[in-house]
C-alpha cells in the first residue's frame, strides 16, 4: 500500500464520519425543538449535540480537509473542471457545519428561535451536496 492510497482511505473515512454527523445533528435539533427548554430531555439533547459536534464532526471535518488537501496536490486537482464544483460543494458543506454549530450554541443557551421546519430543510442540504460531490468525483463530467 502506498501513501496516496492510505491518505485517500483516511479521507473517505473522515468524510463518512463528517457526513454522518451532518445528517444526524439537524435531526437531533428537530427533536430538541419538541422539548421544554431546561427540561431533563433538553439537557440530554444538549449533551448529545455537544458530543456529536465536538468529538465526531469537528475532528472529521478537519481530517477531511487535511487529507483532501494532500489529495488535491497529488492529483493536481486544481487544473480539473470537476474539482472546482466539488470544492464549492465542500465549502458549502463547511458553511452548513458552521451554521449547525451556531445553532448548537443557541440550544445550549436555551435561545433557539428556529422551527422544526427549518431543521428539517437544512437536514437535506448536506445530502444534496453529497450527491453532487460523489457525481463529480466518480463521473468527472468536465
Amino acid at each position: 500500500m502506498d501513501t496516496y492510497s492510505i491518505i485517500k482511505s483516511l479521507h473517505v473515512i473522515s468524510v463518512i464520519a463528517w457526513m454522518a454527523g451532518l445528517l444526524y445533528l439537524p435531526r437531533l435539533y428537530v427533536y430538541h425543538c419538541e422539548v421544554e427548554p431546561g427540561s431533563e430531555a433538553s439537557k440530554k439533547f444538549k449533551i448529545m449535540e455537544r458530543r456529536l459536534l465536538r468529538a465526531i464532526m469537528n475532528p472529521a471535518m478537519i481530517a477531511s480537509w487535511i487529507f483532501g488537501g494532500y489529495l488535491i496536490h497529488e492529483i493536481d486537482a486544481m487544473s480539473q473542471g470537476w474539482f472546482h464544483v466539488k470544492l464549492l460543494c465542500v465549502v458549502l458543506m463547511t458553511a452548513i457545519h458552521m451554521v449547525l454549530a451556531r445553532c448548537r450554541r443557541q440550544f445550549e443557551a436555551d435561545a433557539n428561535t428556529k422551527s422544526q421546519k427549518f431543521y428539517r430543510i437544512i437536514n437535506e442540504v448536506p445530502a444534496v451536496l453529497m450527491v453532487v460531490i460523489v457525481f463529480m468525483v466518480i463521473a468527472k463530467p468536465f
